[in-house]
């Protein structure tokens, strides 16, 4: 199976699913729990059908959108997400550069392992940091003056992770960062030596966001202990509205998911939010972005630029998604199984055949821009 042999997220998973080590792919492909909320994020869409219009001169269409003052030539969005030169040696790098070409947003992630200046200086388009909160909060404020002296133009804030979530497979194989495998996946490794060459011959592992605070390498802090420790569960409404204050600029929570944690965001003067789950990863059997997105649209969508992630694997989940009020759309497992497979190309394939479908249901909508996209196109089952 070759990169041209991928159409769609699936075939994409299944050739990362060859290509990396059972323990990585797992990392990515798993979720919490029974991971139950996994499979609803994706199923979500489902149960909800396009009804189109046609004769209606769609020679040409506009996909683009503006989300928290940002320009994106395309209403999907590369959520930040941690650890990716653990899936491919390029990591971010590809992801940036990748997103950029296509002209869309890209998020950095505190546990990204490129640097966010470096991240910057590839892609020039669009691009968020994504930060959780810590006990340290002199760490919060020298994570928020580091990305406006990189010259990040928004803030996004994890809310959903004030601690880690049951994530089983991880447990199974002895998954961690740093490595500490079991013999189930030691042996996983060893079946796939072409992953271990690539990450053995290129540079050293590393979480540049966290230098000087956190040492995962040297074996005193994994992952886990890092959600666990170093995270503030007592993270509050407060704490939250003093940071908006303090950045100054376009402000974003991710993990949102009641109407009246929307309504507070919008309170404290937040410019986005975005419904999520966490992919499914934290909290099983929570409500998916999907089903809770046309209730908070109706509570704030005037007031906030209102996103969402989880599940997306099709141009046409996207339609639903912004036919409903959102804005944009976050990706997260869809371009990091293309990375695992195969760096940036595999994320410019994945992107550009994601560009295609949404322009391809757009015409076929019998709409010409985003704006035109509306609840009247759709039936819930």
């Amino acid at each position: 199976m070759r990169l041209q042999d991928c159409h769609n997220f699936h075939d994409f998973r299944r050739l990362a699913r060859r290509r990396l080590p059972g323990p990585i792919f797992n990392y990515i492909d798993g979720a919490a729990d029974d991971e139950v909320t996994l499979r609803r994020n994706a199923a979500a869409f489902e149960a909800c059908d396009l009804v189109p219009n046609v004769l209606c001169g769609v020679a040409e269409v506009d996909m683009s959108v503006t989300v928290m003052g940002q320009k994106l030539a395309m209403p999907v969005y590369c959520s930040p997400t941690a650890l990716q030169r653990l899936f491919h040696h390029q990591g971010e790098r590809a992801v940036a550069a990748a997103a950029s070409k296509t002209g869309t947003m890209f998020g950095v992630s505190s546990l990204g392992t490129v640097s966010l200046e470096e991240a910057r200086r590839i892609g020039q388009g669009p691009q968020v940091y994504q930060f959780y909160f810590h006990k340290d909060r002199g760490l919060n404020r020298a994570m928020m003056q580091r990305a406006k002296e990189a010259g990040v133009e928004a803030m996004m804030l994890t809310v959903d992770s004030i601690t880690g979530g049951n994530r089983e497979r991880d447990k199974r194989t002895g998954f961690s960062i740093p490595f500490r495998l079991n013999l189930a996946g030691i042996t996983q490794f060893a079946l796939k030596p072409a992953w271990a060459i690539n990450y053995l011959t290129h540079e050293r592992f590393a979480l540049p966001q966290l230098d000087g605070h956190v040492d995962m390498g040297g074996g005193t802090m994994s992952i886990s202990r890092y959600f666990t420790e170093m995270l503030d569960p007592a993270l509050h409404w407060d704490d939250v509205a003093e940071m908006v204050g303090e950045w100054g600029g376009p402000f974003c929570l991710k993990g949102v998911m009641s109407v009246a944690d929307a309504k507070r965001a919008v309170d404290i003067g937040c410019a986005g939010l975005v419904l999520s789950n966490h992919g499914g990863r934290q909290l099983d059997g929570s409500r998916t972005a999907f089903d809770q997105l046309a209730e908070i649209v109706d509570a704030v969508g005037d007031r906030i630029d209102v996103m969402m992630d989880g599940g997306v694997q099709r141009g046409t989940h996207v339609i639903k998604a912004l036919s409903l009020g959102a804005k944009a759309v976050g990706l997260g497992r869809y371009y990091l199984f293309p990375l695992a497979a195969a760096g940036q190309a595999g994320v410019e394939r994945a992107l550009d055949l994601m560009r295609l479908e949404i322009e391809r249901s757009m015409k076929l909508m019998g709409c010409k821009c985003v704006d035109e996209l509306t609840r009247s196109n759709l039936r819930f089952r």
